[in-house]
């Protein structure tokens, strides 16, 4: 199992950043470069708990299917999103919220285990933990500066 953790510091309120990162639209804007979509499941809008998304998008240049879970659920502190369908054997991803000092800090934890065994642990270090960091690097850039500025209102009620 290979682990990444990040902290991202955003100079917004935390619910919005909380409700930012479970924003399926703001999801797919943010990964516009794998030409990620939701396919199935909650395709629009916030996902909450116990609800699904199906991801389809091209890793590697080939088109894959994901499916996730919520499988925690506390508001405006931490979700869970859990893999049930995919190419890897786990994946799970904490995404945890505090805010301190007029800046919500934003904390991802991505558990992953690639499929494969012995070969599976390779790609994972040689490879996959790079790719996968600097994904969420891109994607949490975006979130932060959607927070940051007046484009979080194009994705969430005011």
């Amino acid at each position: 199992m290979a682990t990444i953790e990040l902290e991202t510091r955003i100079r917004a309120p935390i619910g919005r950043v909380f409700d930012l990162a479970r924003s399926i639209d703001l999801h797919t804007a943010s990964t516009s470069g794998t030409g990620e979509r939701a396919v199935a499941g909650v395709t629009t809008g916030l996902i909450g708990a116990g609800e699904e998304v199906t991801w389809r998008a091209r890793h590697f240049g080939i088109w894959q299917h994901l499916t996730s879970r919520i499988t925690a659920f506390e508001p405006p502190v931490r979700f869970r999103d859990s893999m049930v369908r995919g190419a890897f054997r786990s994946m799970d991803h904490d995404h945890c919220f505090a805010f301190l000092e007029g800046v919500t800090v934003m904390t991802d934890r991505l558990d992953f285990t690639a499929p494969l065994g012995l070969l599976g642990r390779l790609a994972e270090r040689t490879f996959l933990e790079g790719y996968l960091r600097r994904f969420l690097v891109g994607r949490n850039r975006i979130l932060r500066l959607t927070a940051e500025s007046g484009d979080w209102r194009r994705y969430l009620a005011s």
